[in-house]
């Protein structure tokens, strides 16, 4: 295997971006985006999303590909980013997939379950029985269809709920049963670093970060797709607590506070996510090009 995906992931926050554009520039090759929120259009302020001017560094894949409508997947991420990488090999030995996203990282790395395609009438069914019964209902459903993996998701993930409760009605079968966790084997070498920083340097920068969102404009881009707040691709920290605001159930002060409160959380389950994973290297983010130059003349 003379080809290498060299992955740089890590918690939120960290400096990802920045990383993988040196070592893009260094190798001269493309970055894939592994950022499950970056993949939609007109939300870069709340995602952190590559500016313009990073965007022009190197050449960037599945950033801003998908309108907020849309559906989009780790399975789908799978099969999309599978279909890319042979023109990438042909342009030279190396690529770089960035991101935090744990399940898209996983995807791309260890394969994702062959799961049975959803027909447009289940998927319907179970739309329609969430607008009118609610996310609890469909909770109660998948407790009966799958108690097993009831009890490990997160209920409150309205996308993952209603996409169990489709498996399950589609299969005719839990879903739990059709997870095997077997990792496919890919025809390429897979470097992977996780970035980190001490905790109490992680969480000031993202208290920063998110200082920063609000001067860049947070408060007028979530109001732009206020209307549009019901879609799972709005289900994410930042939005959640700007739409709160808009709603009334919180103050401007409050949901700043709980914005950068919800994303020191999502940090710590990103790094405990990584941690399991005896494959990761860990580095600094001044550690990362030269560490990952290294491992990549190893290979």
């Amino acid at each position: 295997m003379s080809k290498t995906l060299i992955v740089i992931t890590g918690p939120t926050g960290v400096g990802k971006t920045a990383t993988a554009i040196e070592l893009a520039q260094r190798l001269d090759c493309d970055i894939i985006n592994a950022d499950s929120r970056q993949i939609y259009r007109g939300i870069p302020i709340c995602t952190a999303a590559p500016t313009p001017q990073e965007l022009a560094a190197a050449r960037h894949h599945f950033v801003a590909i998908k309108d907020l409508e849309e559906s989009y997947s780790a399975a789908q991420f799978e099969t999309d980013v599978m279909a890319l990488l042979p023109s990438l090999w042909q342009q030279g030995d190396y690529a770089v997939m960035c991101g935090g996203s744990m399940l898209y990282v996983d995807a791309v790395c260890r394969g994702i379950d062959q799961l049975p395609d959803i027909t447009p009438a289940v998927r319907s069914a179970v739309k329609e029985k969430l607008a009118l019964e609610g996310l609890e209902s469909l909770v109660k459903e998948l407790e009966s269809l799958d108690p097993e993996y009831a009890a490990t998701i997160d209920q409150r993930n309205t996308s993952r709920v209603c996409h169990a409760v489709e498996i399950c009605r589609q299969a005719g079968v839990p879903y739990s049963t059709l997870r095997t966790g077997t990792a496919k084997r890919r025809d390429f070498n897979i470097i992977k670093l996780a970035l980190n920083i001490e905790r109490e340097q992680l969480f000031d920068r993202i208290n920063r970060r998110v200082d920063l969102m609000i001067e860049s404009g947070l408060e007028q881009e979530a109001r732009a797709v206020y209307h549009l707040r019901h879609l799972n691709s709005l289900n994410t920290v930042g939005m959640k607590e700007m739409f709160a605001m808009f709603d009334g159930t919180m103050d401007r002060h409050t949901a700043i506070e709980r914005m950068k409160k919800n994303t020191r959380v999502y940090a710590k389950k990103q790094l405990t996510w990584y941690r399991r994973d005896q494959a990761i290297t860990w580095v600094t983010p001044d550690q990362a090009v030269s560490t990952a130059l290294l491992l990549a003349s190893a290979q």
